[in-house]
């Protein structure tokens, strides 16, 4: 996966909303913050892991790949807002389950929100991409998925999203 060509990318999506919705010199960690636990929550919802109540079974594939790179616009423009640009992922951190997965990725969202450093932010990427590989997700997968995604993103603003 292209990290450094990801990283552009939200680069250049974050200074377009900036600018379209006069946000320049605002800071935005916290709504950043907000917005990549609600994605997360939004994945593990399509997932279905959590749910033992039901016999659903999971969202397609192609819907869940579509919510993880949600997330990943978030933990991108967190890299960027943090000076964290050059970090790739490894996926080192592993639950047992999808769930503990899920619980670990969220503790790491908090620990960063409190910490804003360079280790907590790896932790928070790694955990987030173990968590990708866990659903089954190849790195090419998701690199596609965040390009395409990111399109609709402009289309979204263009429209008054």
């Amino acid at each position: 996966m292209n990290m450094e060509k990801l990283f552009t990318m939200q680069h250049e999506l974050d200074r377009y909303i900036e600018e379209e919705h006069n946000l320049k010199g605002t800071h935005l960690f916290e709504q950043k913050i907000l917005a990549l636990l609600v994605e997360i929550s939004e994945l593990a919802n399509e997932t279905r892991c959590f749910k033992f109540w039901s016999k659903k079974g999971p969202s397609a594939q192609k819907v869940i790949l579509e919510e993880f790179v949600d997330g990943v616009h978030f933990i991108l423009s967190l890299g960027l807002l943090t000076g964290f640009k050059n970090t790739i992922p490894s996926t080192e951190q592993k639950g047992k389950t999808l769930t503990e997965q899920f619980l670990m990725v969220m503790e790491s969202v908090h620990m960063f929100q409190k910490d804003s450093t360079k280790e907590m932010y790896e932790r928070l990427v790694n955990g987030y991409f173990t968590l990708g590989e866990m659903l089954g997700f190849s790195t090419e997968e998701v690199e596609k998925a965040y390009i395409a995604k990111n399109e609709v993103n402009y289309e979204r603003q263009k429209s008054g999203y």
